[in-house]
């Protein structure tokens, strides 16, 4: 027969739940103040992440993103990254990256560095990509932290900078070369026309054939020293420093007296079409008039080249971009170029045209009177499609 507890068993119980609560409470109390140290942490830790200009993204390794800093959406505007593929993410691709710096930097467990082109909305940017391992407690790699640094504007600059010092050093280069040859090529000009203006006298002393062939030699001979000598005078242009004087100038003026240069041309080929638009209220630029008509002259004369069988149409434009910018814009349907051969269009001698039919200084002329006026040139061309040359200067301030 069981016995009822007594009064002091029931109160030892009642004692006995009112520790356990109490420990409980303590309890739950650590936990929230854990959870809220915890939290204080995860915010200092993501507004510390925020605050890295680049972009920053934890990668697992099985190539899933598990979380993003803010400037990952300023970058990669309306993109929801989280739980996605990475290569599918930054280039849209269904296959991973031939060498993945995230998958190397887990395979290594080391930093893993490269440099990739991305194409954002259309235009190519450069960024500089860093992997670094995030280890487990064993110090085993279980995911990657993954920075991309957008360096485009570096890297233009850089080729900028390389471009100017090889323009420089083949400026002097030019200069010494032109004034070496320049006084000899005189000469056999100058001899050169002499045996032709004075072989008709000789012609009866000397046999048929032999005057003949010689009369065609000695144009041979003038012909390719007055093309040499079109090289040297294009030579000791390019070296020539650029005048330092510049006037407010109406661009649309420069283009017109231009264009008469080349009328005769663009008449005697029916081939060519050359259409204008040209805006009128276009504000004046800082400039030296006759570098400005060089500079155009030189950009249409390209065009014209461009030209095929079927014919050619160049469209000369001048007009206001952004409010900020004046452009004149050369584009033709003619022949256009590789993308291989884009980087290289403004270095001297570089040209795509027959052997004979250019010296391969013109556009690099462009370039330098550009430099000079604080304008850039932009460039699209497709094969079999045409190009566009677009010269960008800024407005007086």
């Amino acid at each position: 027969m069981k016995t009822s507890p007594s009064i002091e068993d029931l109160i030892g119980i009642e004692y006995s739940k009112l520790g356990f609560f109490r420990e409980a409470q303590e309890k739950i109390t650590q936990l929230r103040a854990s959870t809220r140290e915890l939290e204080r942490r995860r915010q200092q830790i993501q507004a510390i992440l925020d605050g890295i200009t680049d972009v920053m993204a934890v990668i697992s390794p099985e190539g899933r993103i598990t979380s993003v800093n803010h400037v990952f959406y300023d970058v990669f505007e309306k993109v929801s990254p989280v739980g996605r593929i990475c290569h599918q993410v930054f280039r849209d691709s269904t296959s991973p990256c031939g060498r993945c710096p995230a998958r190397i930097a887990l395979k290594s467990n080391r930093l893993c560095r490269q440099e990739h082109v991305l194409t954002i909305a259309g235009v190519p940017r450069h960024f500089e990509i860093t992997a670094s391992p995030l280890r487990d407690p064993h110090g085993h790699p279980c995911h990657v932290l993954l920075l991309k640094r957008d360096v485009t504007v570096e890297r233009q600059y850089q080729a900028k900078l390389s471009h100017a010092e090889k323009m420089s050093a083949v400026g002097l280069l030019a200069a010494g070369v032109a004034h070496e040859i320049n006084n000899p090529l005189t000469a056999i000009l100058g001899f050169a026309q002499a045996i032709l203006r004075h072989l008709p006298e000789a012609r009866n002393r000397v046999p048929d054939d032999f005057g003949v062939k010689l009369e065609e030699y000695m144009q041979i001979i003038l012909e390719e020293s007055t093309r040499c000598r079109e090289i040297v005078q294009s030579l000791l242009a390019f070296s020539r420093p650029h005048s330092g004087s510049q006037s407010p100038v109406n661009l649309n003026q420069c283009v017109q007296e231009t264009l008469k240069l080349v009328r005769y041309r663009i008449k005697e080929d029916p081939k060519v079409r050359l259409q204008q638009e040209l805006d009128e209220s276009l504000p004046p630029i800082l400039g030296a008039p006759s570098e400005l008509k060089q500079l155009f002259l030189n950009l249409l004369l390209n065009a014209l080249d461009a030209s095929h069988e079927s014919g050619i149409t160049v469209l000369v434009r001048t007009y206001v971009r952004d409010d900020e910018r004046i452009c004149l814009e050369v584009q033709d349907t003619g022949c256009g170029m590789h993308r291989e051969s884009l980087p290289k269009i403004f270095d001297p001698f570089f040209t795509t045209k027959p052997v004979g039919q250019g010296t391969g200084m013109g556009l690099s002329m462009c370039y330098s009177i550009a430099q000079a006026h604080n304008a850039s040139i932009e460039v699209e061309s497709k094969p079999h499609k045409g190009s566009t040359f677009r010269v960008v200067f800024g407005k007086i301030p």
